[in-house]
């Protein structure tokens, strides 16, 4: 895969991200890519599904509808519009995903090093869209992203004050 590849798939993921906005849900979008052709795409769907565990990148693994081989998901690569949080990092490790490209970490950052010691390449971008699109949707939601990341309200503006006058 080139650069050119990676910000193209990213591409795609952001746009699963914005359909999960325009739902009313939480803008984290992902992709499925093996051969350099997209197998799966997903997006969080907590909201929408009133579910506690429909992130974008378990609604993405979902919807391949168990129709790829172990042996071609040792050959994928999971774009995702945000660093992954433990959960999502497990599901990518049981499907021995070798490979996820990161549209951004700089508004929430978990399990990337776990991943890179269970051997996977962990490429992150830092897109300015993706952390725009995450740091509004943050500043405008901070009871909903804090449900998604177990934090109140109050945790989710302190923890992201900094962050606010940094890039807002």
């Amino acid at each position: 895969m080139t650069i050119k590849d990676d910000l193209y798939f990213l591409k795609l993921a952001y746009q699963e991200a914005q359909k999960g906005l325009a739902e009313g849900g939480i803008p984290i979008g992902a992709v499925l890519v093996i051969d350099n052709k997209v197998v799966a795409k997903g997006h969080n769907k907590r909201v929408q599904e009133l579910s506690v565990i429909k992130h974008g990148e378990m609604d993405c693994l979902e919807n391949t509808q168990r129709k790829i081989s172990p042996q071609k998901m040792q050959c994928a690569t999971l774009y995702t519009t945000l660093s992954p949080c433990y959960m999502c990092a497990g599901a990518i490790l049981l499907n021995n995903i070798p490979r996820v490209v990161i549209g951004e970490n700089i508004t929430f950052k978990q399990s990337e090093s776990l991943l890179k010691q269970k051997g996977v390449e962990v490429i992150v971008l830092n897109d300015k869209k993706c952390v725009d699109m995450m740091l509004n949707f943050i500043l405008e939601n901070p009871k909903l992203w804090g449900e998604d990341i177990g934090l109140t309200p109050q945790q989710v503006l302190h923890k992201y004050k900094k962050l606010f006058s940094e890039f807002g």
